[in-house]
């Protein structure tokens, strides 16, 4: 078992992103000890806000949306997933699990003594960020999503993602750049497209985003399929507020927010936004779901 991590050197002077990075070290049983990298942005004593991230990006995804919520008086944590970003990258494909990626964010979690927090989810980052949620609702003050969800494999997902996933497994490039930009607006710049390859120096590096798509529950006996249903139990008994910020253009997520909407009490009554933009819609509108989110957290 290896555990690559990719070169600072990878990391300097990217477009928008002048921040300071942060590490702490967690340890799995199998393959050991674990850098994580996350941002720690704004005020030490503000209310909580942890950004979650998902494929197959990296906290650069929140740079438009950080100086929103940091004016505001938040402080900002952004972490980047195992395999992802700057924290390190177990090599083997099979060293990633649903419930790896839980368990590795929840002791990062705890490493950091976050509490009363309010999360941001998008993609992966709402699929672990709601496990986490749900294994440890008081350390929640609240949660907002955006083109995510939380499958169990008893629905079917549509056509759309089906298709990314054979494209993930089958593309000999996987070019994270050229990705972040096709399902986003497409206007990336070239620096922009490289920041989001930065932490992939080889395909060696890309085990962890090979492999999120396959690990995504679509059918009823995935082995995180039971988990994910034990979550959503929990989130149909989620009173505190709980706000839905979907893109309206997103190919896979789009209308993902009605079950929230139906089955999560907390979402009843919010200040529900739809945001213009694709999939990566931190790129397409983030500005706006950051402004959306300081406004709610103002309001209650």
């Amino acid at each position: 078992m290896s555990v690559l991590r990719t070169p600072d050197d990878r990391f300097e002077n990217l477009p928008g992103f002048s921040f300071r990075p942060h590490y702490v070290e967690i340890s799995d049983d199998e393959l050991g000890p674990l850098r994580i990298h996350y941002l720690d942005e704004g005020p030490a004593d503000g209310p909580i806000v942890i950004c979650l991230h998902g494929e197959p990006t990296w906290c650069y995804l929140y740079r438009k949306m950080i100086p929103v919520l940091t004016a505001a008086g938040c402080r900002v944590l952004a972490p980047d997933l195992v395999g992802f970003g700057r924290s390190d990258k177990p090599a083997s494909r099979t060293d990633y699990s649903y419930a790896r990626h839980v368990r590795w964010m929840s002791d990062w979690i705890r490493a950091v003594s976050a509490t009363d927090i309010t999360l941001l989810g998008q993609d992966w980052g709402g699929l672990i960020g709601l496990r986490l949620l749900a294994e440890d609702p008081d350390r929640f003050a609240r949660f907002s999503l955006s083109n995510t969800g939380l499958p169990t494999g008893d629905h079917d997902i549509n056509e759309a993602f089906h298709r990314w996933r054979k494209f993930s497994q089958e593309d000999p490039d996987f070019d994270i750049g050229f990705i972040v930009n096709l399902f986003g607006r497409g206007d990336l710049t070239e620096e922009e497209m490289e920041a989001y390859r930065a932490p992939f120096p080889s395909d060696a590096y890309k085990a962890g985003a090979r492999q999120f798509p396959v690990l995504v529950p679509t059918e009823p006996d995935n082995p995180a399929s039971e988990a994910n249903r034990r979550a959503w139990k929990v989130l149909m008994q989620w009173e505190k507020p709980a706000l839905m910020c979907f893109s309206d253009a997103d190919p896979i997520m789009r209308g993902g927010d009605g079950p929230f909407m139906k089955l999560v009490p907390g979402t009843r009554g919010q200040p529900h936004v739809t945001l213009k933009g694709r999939h990566f819609i931190q790129e397409d509108d983030g500005e706006n779901w950051a402004h959306a989110v300081v406004s709610w957290m103002l309001s209650g």
